[in-house]
């Protein structure tokens, strides 16, 4: 970015921030606190799209600006910058650093070069769907965090390593975090988020809900969402555009590797050991209560560091490692927690909420379609869990306050929590560290966020009007 536009993007952060604080109408933002929340959501936005400063810096500036405002306990805000995901973020870069070390990246690629094979319409898909499937059942975060890396070894492999100035490993990333996203819709095991829906769903109808129940309900817009992002995320590739080079000689390369070395064998085992914990979470959550996928990946990190070569030298050495730890990516990741926090304890959010109240909403279309643009947009720019905890009980209070059935409108606004597209917040940082462009993520996001919206609202409409089922337990 030249000198002058950057002074001027710049400037437009701070402004925004002022007039958000000083705009805002205060019969409806009553607290200053919540404009300011707000205005700093708007700042970070800014300064991640257009990217006058670094991102990692700019992920600070919760910190900075509570500091001179005191919106929120400060407590609250800097906790977010060593929450749980963070540390699984901090595990999983230090395992990934001993691919590296090893040679284990490059075999890894070569043998997944191989069986996908290069026409990266393939890849997208194949990668698009890992993700969704994996998401289904498993934390977001966690499968973001295990996927991202092994994708970009494989970028590093066929030469399109530097993730910002590439097409293909850009599109490819974001690919992997959109469908984390979609995938977390299919089961109510997809996050914490879905999880506070069932809660409140039981609250509504006092039974037990069935898991299976949620699958079935939301499998038309499983199918709908899976086809609509893979269209659009692939409609600007060409059919027979490669990665460079052909299936058969990722195959010849990989039969060529010398047998797996010790090193290798190690440092692949501890990254499959703390995956395999993250995953199977339920069949020892009550032995172990407190063995949380974040810390099976500390445990797993700090047990590389103990691991020598067979010459009797070390794995790694954090003299080493912190030079290759992507740090942007936790302090980007931290950043968007951090900017939700501010929203959400403020009051923010639940102003936002009291502007749907106001509107006279009576359950049709309009009031679908507000749901599900209000769940969505709030899901950019705070945590998903934190949507859910903020919507769930907006929604159920409009609906029953209009005498209707609430839980139709609590299945709609479940899936607007778990999609959100356009700003490096939640899951979305995970491929900004790894340098994926804000901007580009935008520009692609925003535009995703307008199809999901107009697709969800009607299909979910028709459920309303024409399923049944859709509304019940």
């Amino acid at each position: 970015m030249k000198g002058k536009s950057r002074q001027i993007n710049l400037l437009i952060g701070p402004l925004l921030f002022v007039l958000c604080t000083l705009l805002l109408p205060q019969s409806v933002f009553a607290e200053a606190a919540s404009r300011e929340a707000i205005g700093t959501i708007a700042w970070m936005a800014y300064w991640w799209v257009t990217g006058p400063i670094d991102y990692a810096v700019t992920a600070f500036l919760p910190i900075a600006l509570n500091a001179l405002f005191q919106m929120v306990d400060m407590s609250e805000v800097v906790a977010n910058y060593a929450s749980e995901t963070v540390l699984l973020l901090l595990g999983a870069s230090i395992l990934t650093v001993t691919w590296e070390e090893t040679g284990l990246d490059r075999r890894i690629a070569a043998r997944l070069l191989g069986f996908i094979g290069d026409n990266f319409r393939q890849q997208l898909v194949f990668w698009f769907l890992l993700s969704a499937v994996l998401s289904a059942v498993l934390p977001n975060a966690v499968v973001c965090a295990t996927i991202t890396p092994i994708a970009v070894a494989m970028l590093k492999f066929v030469g399109e390593g530097d993730i910002e100035h590439s097409k293909i490993g850009s599109k490819l990333l974001l690919t992997i975090a959109y469908a984390t996203g979609v995938g977390g819709l299919a089961s109510p095991l997809g996050g914490a988020m879905n999880l506070v829906t069932v809660d409140y769903l039981q609250q509504v109808t006092g039974k037990e809900y069935i898991y299976v129940d949620w699958v079935i309900r939301f499998l038309p817009f499983m199918i709908v969402l899976v086809v609509s992002n893979i269209f659009v995320l692939t409609r600007d590739v060409d059919k027979g555009q490669n990665l460079g080079v052909s299936g058969v000689y990722f195959r010849e390369q990989f039969s060529q590797m010398p047998p797996m070395s010790f090193e290798e064998k190690a440092s692949l085992t501890m990254f499959l050991i703390a995956t395999v914990l993250s995953f199977t979470r339920q069949f020892y959550q009550n032995l172990l209560p407190g063995l949380k996928p974040a810390y099976s990946f500390i445990i797993c990190s700090i047990l590389a560091f103990l691991i020598t070569r067979k010459d009797g030298s070390r794995l790694i050495r954090w003299k080493n490692v912190q030079t290759k730890i992507i740090w942007e990516l936790i302090y980007i990741f931290a950043g968007g927690l951090a900017a939700g926090t501010l929203v959400n304890e403020s009051g923010a959010a639940e102003d936002l909420g009291n502007i749907v109240v106001s509107l006279g909403l009576n359950g049709g279309f309009v009031t679908v379609l507000v749901i599900v643009s209000l769940t969505v947009i709030l899901s950019d720019i705070t945590s998903n869990t934190a949507t859910a905890a903020i919507a769930m009980p907006i929604v159920i209070s409009i609906v029953q306050g209009l005498g209707l059935n609430p839980v139709p409108y609590i299945y709609i606004a479940s899936i607007g929590v778990n999609l959100s597209y356009m700003l490096p917040t939640s899951i979305r940082a995970i491929p900004v560290g790894y340098g994926l462009s804000p901007k580009y993520m935008f520009r692609v996001g925003w535009k995703m966020t307008v199809m999901v919206i107009v697709l969800m609202t009607l299909l979910a409409y028709v459920c309303l009007r024409y399923w049944p089922a859709f509304s019940t337990v």
